[in-house]
């Protein structure tokens, strides 16, 4: 591998790790969730969980694809993710609103600041863009919500 194409895999490894445990925090949140629009709230977390488990399985099968082997496994997801650690208990939907529209938002950057990285495989760089695009939309709905 070139110096431009070693690259590669470290973005798409941190992207993974990055949506398996917003996926893994939305859950949490799903299920402890607490206030005025609960049910909204829970069904829009819904929405949010499944698009995130699609994207890390494009990503991690993008990997695979390059030869890279994609690691999802707690423990690795717990020791790299740059995802902000989400409260245990009881959450109050409008600290859920603010605080996922701050996750996937940074999540989004995150990516967005490696796009010029990963010109040497365009393909990779795609299905980037598809999963920032979809992760502005939906920090957009949180906080479009949260008013």
């Amino acid at each position: 591998m070139t110096d431009a194409t070693s690259t590669v895999p470290t973005h798409l490894q941190a992207t993974l790790v990055d949506l398996i445990d917003l996926s893994l925090q939305g859950k949490q949140a799903h299920w402890n969730i607490s206030g005025p629009h609960f049910r909204s709230l829970h069904l829009q977390l819904d929405e949010v969980i499944a698009d995130l488990r699609t994207w890390s399985d494009d990503v991690a099968e993008r990997m695979a694809a390059i030869g890279s082997p994609p690691d999802g496994r707690a423990d690795v997801v717990a020791n790299s993710s740059e995802v902000d650690r989400l409260d245990g208990g009881v959450l109050a939907t409008d600290k859920v609103l603010r605080q996922f529209e701050d996750r996937l938002q940074a999540a989004s950057d995150r990516i967005k600041a490696t796009l010029a990285d990963l010109e040497a495989d365009l393909l990779s760089q795609d299905i980037l863009i598809e999963v920032s695009t979809g992760l502005d939309k939906h920090a957009w709905m949180f906080r479009a919500a949260a008013g």
